[in-house]
């Protein structure tokens, strides 16, 4: 679908908005990093030569992400070149690195979905000991080759024998019970989404937090974004949005249940906003900026 410049504006504000809302429930958000595991993927080009390409890449790739101004509210431990490298085993690999390294400034970690943040997980299971190596010696691996990912650790990355043996001493320990606080002790919150599909990892993202608050903060789609959680602390099975009317225009599918238990819809029976009926259940129909 169209990608405008207008909608990548759009989804700045939202972005905007979701720190304010966590500020009011966790204080000091803005005294520290957050760990995000963020990835970009391969793009193409369509017959008449414009890129087609993941919406999240688009994000990642723009002004928007890449020049946006000072917030110490917004802070990651993530370099730009390990974000925008296409190779997801170095871009992992030096993505926890560099979360290791600032272990002690982290107040959030998170991921887009609760599936890729326990991948994470999995890979710093797998590759502890090599990355206790570069910790301890303070040299990168040399399987990471790729030249803007190596000189964005290199930025970071000194000689620390004290943190590689405290790493060591933890994955000695034989379970990863809890080893999201352990390794990164002042943890306030896991920021992924666990609604919908993501809700399965919800046991596992417990096993790994300690129990630490799931926080599901937006909801939106390729098209565009819809609103955002204002009781951010609330369970994962109590998470409800705050719709925001203007990231496009909306309509409303009644749903309606039949005697054999399926769902019928009339598309003529489609309402705006000010028409919803409270208890309804609706479908959503969205008409973007870009027409579609």
């Amino acid at each position: 679908m169209p990608m405008i410049e207008d909608e990548l504006d759009r989804r700045s504000v939202l972005y905007s908005l979701l720190m304010p809302v966590m500020s009011q429930f966790l204080p000091g958000l803005d005294e520290g990093k957050g760990m995000y595991f963020l990835f970009v993927k391969s793009e193409a080009r369509t017959p008449g030569g414009l890129i087609a390409r993941p919406v999240l890449t688009s994000y990642y790739k723009s002004r928007h992400f890449l020049s946006q101004p000072f917030d110490p509210y917004n802070v990651l431990t993530s370099p730009n070149e390990a974000i925008l490298c296409l190779d997801s085993y170095q871009s992992m690999y030096a993505q926890l690195l560099c979360g290791l390294i600032h272990r002690a400034e982290v107040v959030r970690v998170g991921a887009v979905f609760a599936s890729g943040f326990i991948r994470a997980i999995r890979f710093l299971e797998k590759h502890w000991p090599r990355l206790c190596r570069d910790i301890r010696s303070g040299e990168l691996d040399a399987e990471i080759t790729d030249r803007a990912v190596r000189e964005g650790v290199v930025r970071v990355l000194r000689p620390d024998p004290e943190l590689a043996r405290l790493i060591e001493v933890e994955f000695g320990r034989g379970s990863l019970q809890g080893i999201i606080p352990r390794l990164w002790p002042n943890t306030k919150y896991v920021d992924v989404i666990v609604t919908g599909a993501m809700a399965q990892y919800i046991p596992t993202l417990d096993f790994y937090s300690g129990g630490l608050p799931l926080t599901c903060t937006m909801y939106g789609s390729s098209e565009c974004y819809f609103g955002l959680n204002l009781n951010p602390m609330c369970k994962p099975t109590e998470v409800s949005y705050t719709f925001i009317p203007t990231f496009a225009y909306f309509e409303f599918l009644p749903i309606h249940c039949g005697g054999n238990g399926r769902t019928a819809f009339d598309h003529r029976e489609l309402v705006d906003l000010v028409d919803v009926k409270l208890g309804q259940e609706y479908e959503l129909v969205v008409t973007t900026y870009a027409g579609k």
